[in-house]
């Protein structure tokens, strides 16, 4: 082979390299819309990747550990039966939920369940109900606010009295991040104009799904003049075990490159069947439209996990709860206090945001958004002044 056949191949190699270092970080940063989340998705990834490379593992689909990999490589028979192991993983993975994993579950009892007749919204030929608390049995009251606990803990209302923690500053950078650990929920429209599914109620198009809720929250509050940063990457797609993982090492990244945040927003959807499995979207009435209903998911240190701040997220909740069911009796369902964490231990102003259903329509949950965030704006306002 003489030299020019050499460099020729070597000029080819190199090309398909740089193609596939390309193809690679487009994917990496997909979910980004700025050159710092793009360089915030590359440093996360980066690392992983690169061990992957040294361990020849980087054409392996089967979401088994970098580690696991090293250590299944030991042993040629272990080698050998990788299908095997990455099978028996992922059931014990999915059979055995860490205490970090949100489960959709209806948890709100008891309610009354009201028919909602709501000409000005899409009809998607789901049932409506309004749902509200008849009874302060088996809840926590404070105000307005309903408070659902299944923890341990006893919830003295003087600390809920107290002005909550986290505060919007003067300085620069983003104050607000928004993300979706579980961003493929999905909405049900009035008209299927071709969306693909990835799963029940779950898709990658941003037009359907909680991303474009974040979206809508992340408007109102820029429009108010708090810098935000909307990371719109899809954490439980293409694997949706493990999404709390990823979102928090995604946090984590962003926290060391804006010190500046102070309120952490997981948007999610809910999912909601009556006694006989029929689907219902969950909604209040605003003016001539309905508005999906939200729940507050808050989280505690009751499955172990360290969360020294949990009560200070339960108390900035409470303040939005009771701002917004000030101003709109019925959009608010009962706050749910949870033994898991929900990645809330990153932050005193962090909140998981559940905005509607899977029957809701994108445009109910839309306006949901845009009702809370706009609430959001006096609360933090007005605690910073």
């Amino acid at each position: 082979m003489n030299r020019k056949t050499i460099r020729d191949l070597a000029h080819r190699a190199l090309a398909l390299a740089v193609a596939g270092g390309t193809l690679w970080a487009v994917a990496v940063t997909a979910g980004s819309t700025t050159a710092s989340e793009s360089a915030a998705a590359l440093r996360a990834a980066l690392p992983v990747k690169a061990l992957k490379w040294e361990l020849g593992d980087l054409r392996q689909e089967d979401a088994l550990s970098p580690a696991t990999v090293l250590a299944l490589s030991q042993s040629p028979l272990l080698v050998s039966a990788r299908s095997a192991v990455a099978e028996l993983w992922s059931s014990e993975r999915e059979e055995q939920p860490s205490p970090d994993t949100h489960r959709e579950e209806i948890v709100t009892r008891p309610v009354e369940e009201t028919p909602l007749e709501a000409p000005a919204a899409p009809d998607n030929g789901v049932a409506a109900r309004t749902l509200v608390p008849t009874s302060t049995e088996g809840y926590t009251v404070w105000g307005k606010v309903y408070i659902s606990n299944s923890t341990d803990h006893a919830i003295p209302l003087t600390e809920l009295d107290a002005p909550f923690a986290a505060e919007l500053t003067g300085e620069e950078g983003p104050q607000v991040l928004i993300l979706h650990s579980h961003g493929s929920e999905a909405y049900t429209p009035a008209e299927d104009d071709g969306i693909v599914w990835s799963g029940d109620h779950r898709t990658t198009d941003s037009r359907y799904n909680v991303v474009q809720v974040g979206e809508e929250i992340a408007g109102v509050l820029s429009r108010a003049g708090i810098s935000v940063l909307h990371d719109r990457t899809l954490y439980d797609y293409p694997n949706y075990t493990g999404a709390y993982d990823r979102s928090l090492a995604a946090i984590r990244t962003y926290q060391a490159q804006y010190p500046s945040l102070r309120f952490i927003l997981d948007v999610h959807r809910d999912a909601i069947e009556d006694g006989q499995g029929n689907e219902y979207k969950v909604v209040s009435a605003v003016g001539e439209e309905t508005a999906a209903q939200m729940t507050l998911v808050m989280g505690s240190d009751g499955s172990g996990l360290e969360h020294p701040d949990w009560m200070e997220n339960l108390k900035l909740a409470a303040a939005l709860q009771q701002d917004i069911l000030t101003e709109f009796s019925t959009l608010m369902r009962p706050i749910l206090l949870r033994n898991s964490r929900y990645n809330q231990h990153v932050s005193a102003g962090a909140l998981l945001l559940e905005v509607g259903a899977a029957g809701n329509s994108p445009e109910e949950a839309a306006l949901a958004g845009r009702l809370f965030a706009e609430r959001m704006v006096e609360v933090l306002t007005a605690r910073s002044k």
